[in-house]
């Protein structure tokens, strides 16, 4: 009986010491080799504004400038320097340096990988260098999507 105590001590003391990860560290992790990710905004992250890594002839690629999430004139686009998502002032855009709610970015399976925001102290902020690409460039890639899509991939 004191065995099984000892084991039972030592098995919770073990437990208690062992570190369990963070939600900042839940979401560093790597983007697996092969994965989409999908970036929704609006209030409640239900806004499906496209895939960020995606190949520029995906129809739903924000790298296909001539598909609804690639068009610098759609109004979902992040492109479009006047529309809610690619606007530097408004609250749910990645590019609003102070935005309140920027859009998330997720797999298909909901895994979440941070937010897409410029803000580079925002707690979660998805920790990916084309995030910092995106962000740094954006008004550039704006004007010339596909072209930008050959440069950083």
């Amino acid at each position: 009986m004191k065995s099984f105590l000892k084991v039972l001590i030592i098995a919770i003391l073990s437990f208690a010491c062992t570190k369990m990860p963070t939600s900042e560290e839940n979401y560093r992790h790597k983007v697996p080799s092969g994965t989409v990710l999908m970036i929704y905004g609006g209030k409640e992250h239900n806004e499906y504004l496209g895939k960020i890594n995606a190949s520029k002839y995906d129809s739903e690629s924000i790298w296909n400038q001539y598909g609804k999430y690639g068009s610098r004139y759609n109004s979902k686009s992040i492109w479009n320097q006047y529309g809610t998502y690619g606007s530097k002032y408004n609250s749910n855009s990645p590019f609003n340096d102070y935005a309140s709610n920027p859009p998330i970015l997720v797999d298909r399976n909901g895994n979440f990988y941070g937010y897409f925001t410029s803000n580079k102290y925002k707690s979660q902020r998805a920790n990916l260098k084309l995030i910092d690409i995106i962000c740094d460039n954006h008004e550039a890639i704006s004007e010339d999507v596909s072209g930008w899509y050959d440069k950083i991939f």
